[in-house]
């Protein structure tokens, strides 16, 4: 899957090459704001890793973390949530507005 990144106004989630295909990225140029790179290994799989969000202060913040482990277990219990693995892209409509 490689490197994740999460919209901090909607909570929406997308890897690098989503955002690519969408053209809001290159393999020379990161996404703009209000995309963020959630910090994290930059091999991650989404079948070792869960990917979680969170809203604090009015933006969302994402992590990601080997799943059904004790840490999985205690963000969970801080208030993260999971994101479904099938809700990991760019919505059509983003992508559309933004490329054409």
């Amino acid at each position: 899957m490689g490197l994740f990144f999460i919209d901090t106004a909607t909570g929406q989630v997308a890897t690098q090459h989503q955002l690519i295909a969408a053209g809001l990225a290159s393999d020379e140029r990161m996404p703009e704001r209000p995309w963020h790179r959630i910090q994290a290994t930059g091999d991650a799989s989404t079948m070792w890793y869960a990917v979680l969000r969170k809203l604090t202060r009015g933006v969302y913040i994402g992590t990601l973390t080997i799943r059904h482990g004790d840490h999985h277990a205690s963000l969970l219990g801080q208030g993260w949530e999971e994101v479904p693995v099938e809700a990991i892209g760019v919505p059509a409509a983003r992508g559309d507005e933004q490329t054409g």
